[in-house]
């Protein structure tokens, strides 16, 4: 499996994982996303075929949102959202990001625990965040110059430029 920047050959795929996946559908905002902000929409593919997207954007000088993530049924708790994240993390880090955001639907506890083991804190209730009136829960997360290598493990540039000497497995 390799997760890689999202073409417009994947598009009609990624849709379908996003309708499987959320209430609310929009197809065209994931066109935008690709045509404004092209590095934050990854996909995972596996033998040609693709099975989970993130779509991540920076939101503020100091903080990136991710709009959504999603796994296709049937390769869900095989670690493949948990990769996506390990990927969109280090490209807000390279834009000298702060934070990452995201709301999660309050009803939907899977994902917020998913996003808890991923270091995201609850910080608030967006009540009737969501279009049929559901509340949203705000969780952020605090990025360092350090996450991409970490993230990472190898001896990619933490920043566009620049090397680093350390990988996880040298603290471990």
């Amino acid at each position: 499996m390799i997760v890689r920047n999202f073409e417009p050959s994947d598009f009609e795929e990624v849709l379908e994982i996003e309708s499987e996946a959320f209430s609310e559908h929009n197809p065209f905002l994931y066109m935008n996303f690709y045509e404004m902000n092209s590095e934050g929409f990854l996909v995972a593919e596996y033998n040609g075929y693709i099975i989970g997207f993130i779509v991540g954007y920076k939101l503020s000088d100091n903080e990136g949102r991710i709009f959504s993530l999603a796994v296709r049924d049937g390769f869900r708790s095989m670690g493949i959202g948990t990769m996506l994240m390990n990927a969109i993390l280090p490209v807000f880090v390279t834009k000298f990001l702060h934070y990452a955001s995201l709301e999660v639907r309050i009803s939907n506890s899977r994902a917020q625990e998913f996003y808890k083991r991923m270091d995201f804190i609850p910080c608030w209730v967006e009540h009737g965040y969501y279009s049929d009136g559901e509340d949203g829960i705000i969780m952020k997360k605090r990025l360092t110059p350090f996450t991409s290598a970490f993230l990472n493990d190898s001896n990619k540039p933490v920043f566009p430029g620049k090397k680093h000497s350390f990988r996880l497995r040298d603290y471990i």
